[in-house]
């Protein structure tokens, strides 16, 4: 069930130079224990998978 969630602003106050760049949303689900990352970037210039890797 997706949901909101204030973890992007939160980034934004640990590193200033990302504020105001991220979204994000939540998904609630019935289970104990889940962790999922859907990550979306609108980049300036093309870059490879394995560049994007390496930055992250």
């Amino acid at each position: 069930i997706p949901s909101s969630t204030g973890a992007a602003k939160a980034v934004g106050k640990v590193l200033p130079a990302l504020n105001g760049k991220l979204t994000g949303m939540s998904f609630r689900v019935p289970t104990i224990d889940v962790s999922v990352v859907d990550l979306t970037v609108r980049l300036e210039k093309g870059a490879t998978y394995d560049e994007i890797k390496a930055a992250i």
